[in-house]
């Protein structure tokens, strides 16, 4: 999941992969902007076959806990 992630926000921000660690903050460490992020979103809903609410992007600041949510997204946990 980590590895997918971090291929999107490389190809949507030109963050290095490598840059792309669980503990990184989008904003702080990033330097990922909200259109950017808003693009993260989109592609990662695409990629994992899933839709995130807005409501719950705001709450999600780091890779981990976009990672974790990823996973435990309950239209995923029916897969």
């Amino acid at each position: 999941m980590l590895d997918g992630l971090a291929e999107i926000i490389n190809e949507i921000a030109g963050v290095a992969v490598e840059d792309v660690r669980m503990g990184a903050r989008f904003t702080e460490d990033l330097d990922i902007d909200s259109l950017s992020l808003v693009e993260v979103v989109v592609a990662a809903e695409e990629r994992f076959d899933m839709s995130i609410p807005d409501e719950d992007v705001l709450g999600v600041r780091t890779v981990r806990e976009a990672v974790d949510y990823i996973v435990n997204a309950p239209s995923r946990r029916h897969r």
